[in-house]
C-alpha cells in the first residue's frame, strides 16, 4: 500500500498554509485525498506547528520516464540544472464542497484530539441483533474489551488476549465494576464474546489478585436464534483451551 500510493507522491509547493502534493493520475489523487488527507494534515500540523491545508493535484511531469531534457539557460561557462516548474494557481484543483466541510469539521486542533483516522469497526448486526439480547452494559463492555485488542481481517493478524483488570474495563465502558463482573458471568457473553481468568501472584502476605487475563472475540457470531434458523451452528470453539471452563473441557473429552 505504501509503495503504491504514498511513495510516488511528490511535494510541490507550500505557501499561505497550503501544502500541495503531486500524484501521478486522477485515481491516485482521489485515493490519497479521500483516505490519507487527515493523516497527512495531522503530520504537517505537527511539523510546521501551524494549521496546514493539503491539496493533492495531478502532476504527470514528475512520473514521465525518459523525458526530453528541457533547454536550460547558461550562466557564463557553467550550465544550470533545469528546475521543474511550480504549478500555478490555475493548475491547483479547487476542493469540492464535501472536502471543504470535512476540513471545517476536522480543524487542526480538533483532528489532533479526535484523531478521525482511528476507529473501531462495529457491524450493524452486532448493534441490531446482539444488543437486544445482551443489553447495553454488555454491549459497552464488549466494545471496551475490543478497544484493547488488535485485529486486521485482511492480513489475519490478531492480538486478542490481554492482561487487564475489571476496573479498567469498567472505566472504558462507563459502568461499575460490579456490572463488569455480571457481564463476564453472562452465559451469552461467555459463550460468544469474552472469557477471562483471574491472575494471582504470591506476595509476602500471601496470594493476591493481580487482575485478569482476558480473551476477546473480535468478529460477530450469529445469535442462537439465527444459528437455529439458518442451520449454521457454531461447533468450533472460538476461545483457546486455557480459557475454557472445566465443564466445557469435560464435555469436549
Amino acid at each position: 500500500m505504501f509503495e503504491t500510493w504514498v511513495q510516488p507522491l511528490r511535494p510541490i509547493n507550500f505557501e499561505n498554509g497550503i501544502f500541495v502534493v503531486g500524484a501521478y493520475n486522477p485515481f491516485a489523487r482521489d485515493w490519497v485525498a479521500n483516505r490519507l488527507n487527515s493523516r497527512i494534515t495531522q503530520v504537517l500540523n505537527g511539523i510546521y506547528s501551524e494549521p496546514v491545508r493539503v491539496q493533492v493535484v495531478v502532476i504527470n511531469e514528475f512520473y514521465k520516464k525518459n523525458k526530453t531534457p528541457r533547454p536550460v539557460e547558461a550562466s557564463g561557462d557553467k550550465e544550470e540544472t533545469p528546475v521543474e516548474p511550480v504549478p500555478t494557481e490555475e493548475k491547483i484543483a479547487i476542493p469540492n464542497n464535501r472536502k471543504m466541510m470535512l476540513q471545517r469539521a476536522y480543524g487542526s486542533q480538533r483532528a489532533q484530539l479526535i484523531q478521525p483516522e482511528r476507529g473501531m469497526f462495529v457491524t450493524l448486526y452486532f448493534f441490531y441483533s446482539w444488543l437486544p439480547l445482551i443489553g447495553h452494559s454488555a454491549y459497552a463492555t464488549i466494545l471496551a474489551a475490543r478497544s484493547l485488542c488488535y485485529w486486521n481481517p485482511m492480513t489475519g493478524e490478531l492480538r486478542n488476549v490481554i492482561e487487564t483488570d475489571m476496573s479498567e474495563l469498567a472505566q472504558r465502558a462507563a459502568v461499575s465494576v460490579r456490572t463488569v463482573k455480571d457481564v463476564l458471568s453472562n452465559e451469552l457473553v461467555k459463550r460468544h464474546f469474552l472469557r477471562y481468568k483471574v491472575r494471582r501472584i504470591m506476595t509476602p502476605n500471601g496470594v493476591r489478585t493481580a487482575g485478569i487475563s482476558l480473551q476477546v472475540r473480535m468478529d460477530d457470531p450469529l445469535t442462537p436464534q439465527d444459528q437455529e434458523l439458518s442451520g449454521l451452528e457454531e461447533t468450533e470453539p472460538w476461545c483457546s483451551p486455557d480459557f475454557e471452563s472445566e465443564d466445557e473441557m469435560d464435555r469436549d473429552l
